[in-house]
């Protein structure tokens, strides 16, 4: 008589009750995936709570549920999931994003908290209802100039990814006699702690009396205290530091020092478009007229 041998399934280290975890959140095979989801940091920085990034950080400090569930970084939603930040639920509802480009003084920093009190370019702008005002990158307390904000996370991570290769300019005065050697060493490339920096850019401006000199610089990225570093490195000194454009955006002149002007219209679709495309869906801009942001 021959013998029956038992067939035992493979046993699978995932409890029971998380199995159906992945279908809920759209988690499957990227080619089975609903186009109609979206990345949950995706979502949540669109909805204006913050950048990609920090949504990102958010996520992973679990401090996000979709459905009930604990979400992971990557998870995708769609209209109909239900989604709880810090314990609130979050309507998916699409507001109106809002822009703005700042011109900001010294003395005033760019995160909404600080531990020594000092003015922050949050305090400035209009209040907001359900929404919070992102900045696209940040200036430090001695630089002033323009700063872009906006409602839009996903719209201000895109507009600060590295990879957009948008150029920022800056108006530097140095203390001291620069020479050419130097200037060449800062177009070539120089090694800084966080790796090779260069100008993709330099001008001389304006001659001003004195030991002083200004300088037009241009960068495609936006690493801490970039341009001041550049200058050190040469044994230079920077005693003023002004953002007069980013990207294809000036400040403009009615723009005084501590005041703000939104980005509306055909300026809000050039915005967009700044940012690669995938402009706002409820913009309709009107494509007559000159720019306001254009020198």
């Amino acid at each position: 008589m021959t013998e029956k041998r038992r067939i035992e399934k493979p046993k699978t280290d995932r409890p029971r009750n998380e199995s159906s975890r992945a279908t809920k959140l759209k988690t499957e095979n990227p080619k089975t995936e609903n186009p109609k989801t979206e990345k949950l940091q995706k979502v949540l920085a669109t909805s204006g709570l913050g950048s990609r990034r920090v949504m990102e950080t958010w996520i992973a400090e679990g401090r996000v549920l979709v459905n009930g569930l604990v979400a992971t970084v990557g998870d995708r939603v769609g209209p109909e999931d239900k989604l709880t930040v810090d314990g609130k639920a979050l309507r998916q509802t699409r507001l109106k994003h809002r822009h703005l480009l700042y011109n900001k003084p010294t003395g005033e920093i760019c995160s909404r908290d600080d531990p020594e009190g000092r003015k922050t370019v949050f305090q400035r702008l209009p209040k907001l209802k359900n929404q919070r005002w992102i900045s696209v990158g940040r200036l430090d307390f001695n630089t002033s100039g323009l700063l872009l904000l906006t409602t839009d996370g996903d719209l201000a991570n895109r507009l600060m990814h590295p990879r957009s290769g948008i150029d920022r300019e800056y108006a530097v005065r140095i203390l001291g006699e620069v020479q050419d050697s130097q200037i060449e060493a800062l177009k070539a490339g120089v090694l800084l702690e966080d790796g090779i920096a260069k100008f993709s850019d330099v001008r001389k401006g304006r001659d001003e009396s004195g030991a002083n000199q200004w300088y037009y610089v241009v960068i495609a990225e936006g690493r801490n205290r970039e341009v001041r570093r550049l200058f050190e490195s040469q044994g230079l000194v920077v005693s003023r530091l002004k953002r007069v454009r980013y990207g294809s955006f000036f400040i403009p002149s009615a723009v005084k020092s501590g005041r703000y002007i939104d980005i509306e219209g055909k300026d809000e679709q050039d915005l967009y478009q700044l940012a690669g495309g995938g402009s706002e869906k409820e913009a309709k801009p009107d494509r007559s007229g000159r720019s306001k942001f254009r020198s």
